[in-house]
């Protein structure tokens, strides 16, 4: 019992930040004597210290306690198509350094090097070495889980589904890496820094070069039971035939909504420009250009459908648009909402991402600051320092 209670003091400090004994206690259910108990052992190793004291009120000051940022480092690395992002932070959060470079997709062997060199980098960056860094989260495309040395549906990174490739990673950046879905990473990022703090149950509505969906539940990231909960580019809900063998790889609704779907509708409407990206039919819409206007829209009412199936299984109260297509807010919020309400009486808030294109990388920071933790309190337990 008091591990555990030891456990929920320090992801309680954690979650609320600097807080009193009182706090921690109204806060976290444990009583004010077993929160004095554990707070001493906390401190004790190092995991916790004193922040400074409560201001204003009546009545004597109380000590405030936050976890000690020194106590471990952590990196956070966002694996996209077109970027790898990476940050380091401390065990507070606060980010000390970060960088990005265009990906170098062609293989996955090229992508592996660069994963490891960007992470390191990083971290000189930071100026710290890479056996400082406690954990490090690593978070892409493709469903994580099965005891599967390599993601599966991963098909926007040319070899990432290779037998093998995540245990190179782990060769190139040694074991204290995790694996992460981008999407669902994106969705712990707006839970802990965005439009999803405090809200116990949302869905983080990704539109980009692929398709996708985190899911928060009571407050936890819902994986399913291999972990591709959240893969909605495979609904059957397409303009076409939804049995069509060419949607088999991608899915039909990735291959109704994606970006390869917006440039192949706005060709069919007679835009003609060479090298025409999802970004330039935006803009022309922007603009007032007809036929980007209603392919746009289009758009929209495919979402809005998509949404439909989504809320009347999960009844969020919160939709988050993300990715490079579904942050356009401007263009697609209201015709979206719109849409929605006319296919379903289940109408969750659409909002569109707080983080933006930050999302994936503050969530792999944020999970890897939660595995931190744990690693160091298991750490601590095995060394006799907190009671097990």
């Amino acid at each position: 019992m008091r591990a555990i209670n030891e456990r929920t003091v320090l992801e309680c400090i954690r979650q609320v930040g600097p807080a009193s004994r009182a706090q921690i206690a109204r806060t976290s259910g444990v009583s004010k004597p077993t929160v004095s108990q554990a707070l001493a052992v906390l401190e004790k190793v190092g995991l916790v210290r004193e922040a400074g004291r409560t201001s204003g009120g009546k009545g004597p000051t109380a000590v405030l306690y936050e976890l000690d940022p020194s106590a471990g480092r952590v990196v956070g690395v966002d694996v996209g198509r077109e970027w790898i992002r990476a940050a380091v932070a401390d065990l507070s959060g606060t980010v000390a350094a970060r960088t990005e470079e265009a990906t170098q997709a062609s293989n996955a062997d090229a992508l592996v090097g660069q994963i490891g060199r960007v992470a390191r980098a990083v971290t000189e960056q930071a100026g710290l070495r890479w056996r400082d860094i406690t954990v490090a989260t690593v978070g892409s495309p493709g469903v994580f889980g099965g005891g599967r040395d390599h993601p599966i549906l991963a098909h926007n990174l040319p070899g990432w589904g290779r037998a093998g490739v995540l245990d190179a990673v782990r060769v190139e950046l040694g074991t204290h890496v995790r694996f992460e879905n981008d999407v669902d990473l994106a969705a712990m990022g707006e839970a802990a820094l965005g439009g999803g703090r405090g809200v116990e149950h949302f869905v983080y509505f990704h539109v980009g070069t692929g398709v996708g969906m985190g899911t928060v539940l009571d407050g936890r990231l819902y994986r399913g039971s291999t972990g591709a909960a959240g893969e909605v580019g495979y609904l059957p809900l397409a303009v076409r035939d939804p049995h069509d063998p060419a949607d088999r790889r991608r899915g039909a609704l990735e291959s109704a909504i994606g970006a390869k779907a917006v440039v192949r509708e706005a060709r069919a409407a007679g835009m003609r420009r060479r090298g025409l990206s999802a970004a330039q039919v935006f803009d022309a819409a922007r603009a007032g250009e007809a036929r980007s206007l209603v392919v746009i829209g289009e758009l929209a009412a495919r979402i809005g459908l998509a949404l439909a199936a989504v809320v009347a299984v999960l009844d969020p109260e919160l939709v988050i648009m993300g990715g490079g297509i579904g942050r356009n807010g401007d263009l697609l919020l209201d015709p979206i909402r719109r849409e929605l309400a006319a296919l379903s009486p289940i109408r969750p808030r659409i909002e569109v991402s707080q983080l933006g294109e930050d999302a994936e990388l503050m969530g792999a920071v944020s999970m890897a600051l939660a595995a931190a933790q744990d690693q160091l309190f298991a750490r601590a337990e095995t060394k006799g320092e907190i009671a097990v």
